[in-house]
């Protein structure tokens, strides 16, 4: 049973990084290569479906990494399985602190409304986001550790 937990957890953390890199290294990319009303449009749509399923796909990792690290206390490696659940931690508390409030207000702008400085609050989330992921990268590198 513990053996499908670490595999669960680490592809449930797998997954997540890749979205959110997707998102840092793909998806914005793509968007703020095109014209500012659609770039606008589409983070804000984006801030509006990733906003509504990430909440319940971080806080899940975090429970199952923590879930692991009470399941096989003693484990050999298990050492690993706590700092990554640490770092899935820091990703939530980043994500609270950090990038919810500026989703909260972008996720409500259209062309009409949005206000003259939004390309500046997009890049601060950015920035924020590139730590997050490498946090994330972290902590899903250490859960694979764990398994070898």
């Amino acid at each position: 049973m513990l053996n499908a937990l670490e595999i669960v957890t680490t592809v449930i953390v797998g997954l997540l990084v890749g979205v959110e890199f997707s998102v840092a290294f793909v998806i914005n990319r793509i968007l703020n290569a095109l014209p500012d009303d659609s770039t606008q449009l589409g983070r804000s749509h984006g801030g509006r479906m990733l906003g509504a399923v990430m909440p319940f796909w971080y806080i899940g990792s975090m429970v199952l990494s923590a879930i692991w690290a009470i399941a096989g206390w003693g484990e050999e490696g298990i050492g690993l399985v706590v700092t990554a659940g640490g770092l899935l931690l820091v990703s939530v508390v980043m994500s609270i602190l950090l990038l919810v409030p500026i989703n909260n207000l972008g996720k409500t702008w259209t062309p009409e409304n949005r206000p003259a400085d939004w390309k500046e609050q997009m890049n601060r989330w950015d920035r924020y986001h590139y730590i997050r992921v490498a946090v994330l990268i972290a902590a899903f590198t250490l859960l694979v550790a764990a398994l070898v």
